[in-house]
């Protein structure tokens, strides 16, 4: 049932599980609690929260210029408004690529895609994501270095971002940063931690996509010539096989375990040579 529902668009595999377990799923008019479920989506009736999933629905591809004052939550029950909102003309049902906070805005990518969304959001494909940031304050280089090398937040390590002053205004400084991840509030907290807080946050690309010629508020469909160089992007990446078979224990994936393992002897050697 969860591929079904990542196929069509609906959410990641990982999160289908929730929306399932939630009670949320049902087939052939009968709520469906469990992720594994076997059903045929040509032959069985699928709902999401009461609205009927199509058979072999046409794909979609929108860019989205996304305000500030929306959520990329589809449901809001403190009654924001919606990105969905800004899409209502289109038929199909999509549904956001990753998550831009409320206070930001810029590119977000929507499709009913689910395959493609998936690849475009997992962290092995790198997929890089482009950023204007408007900080409070003039960062020394020092704190600059330390956002390019990595820096440390609540749930471990950044990877190395690209990091550029583009201008300083009345006392505050203007950036672009590029990073492969996307931890939930990423940018803003990477900032928050050098000691400059973000003023404004605007995402300007994803990959080679921008925001030419889509005001803000407003989308476009991708052409066809974009939506195959991003299939193209994401095509042939296997996971690192030793690192699934590795799996997970004690709540924390085993890899990451040994990421922490290294960071820990990293900082023991330094310790060290410090004489500490």
């Amino acid at each position: 049932m969860q591929k079904v529902l990542a196929k069509a668009g609906i959410a990641s595999r990982r999160h289908s599980e929730k929306i399932i377990a939630a009670g949320r799923v049902k087939v052939n008019g009968q709520v469906v609690t469990k992720p594994g479920t076997v059903v045929n989506c040509e032959q069985d009736i699928i709902e999401v929260d009461n609205q009927r999933l199509l058979r072999s629905e046409e794909k979609v591809y929108l860019l989205l210029n996304k305000p500030t004052g929306y959520v990329t939550t589809l449901r809001d029950p403190q009654g924001r408004k919606k990105i969905i909102d800004l899409v209502r003309e289109v038929p199909q049902r999509v549904y956001p690529v990753g998550r831009l906070d409320y206070d930001t805005e810029g590119l977000l990518l929507m499709t009913n895609d689910g395959d493609l969304a998936h690849a475009l959001t997992h962290p092995r494909y790198g997929v890089e994501k482009t950023y204007l940031v408007k900080i409070f304050g003039l960062p020394k280089p020092h704190k600059l270095k330390s956002l390019r090398q990595g820096i440390r937040l609540e749930d471990g390590m950044t990877a190395p971002a690209q990091v550029k002053l583009v201008s300083r205004l009345n006392g505050n400084a203007l950036l672009e940063i590029k990073i492969r991840e996307g931890r939930k509030r990423q940018i803003r907290r990477m900032c928050e931690a050098i000691g400059h807080p973000v003023m404004r946050l605007t995402r300007t690309h994803v990959d080679f996509l921008d925001l030419e010629g889509v005001k803000l508020g407003t989308y476009r469909f991708l052409t066809s010539e974009e939506i195959d160089r991003l299939k193209k992007k994401t095509e042939g990446i296997k996971p690192d096989k030793k690192k699934v078979r590795m799996g997970v224990k004690n709540g924390i994936r085993r890899e990451e375990r040994t990421d922490r393992s290294a960071n820990k002897m990293r900082g023991k050697k330094i310790s060290e040579r410090k004489g500490y």
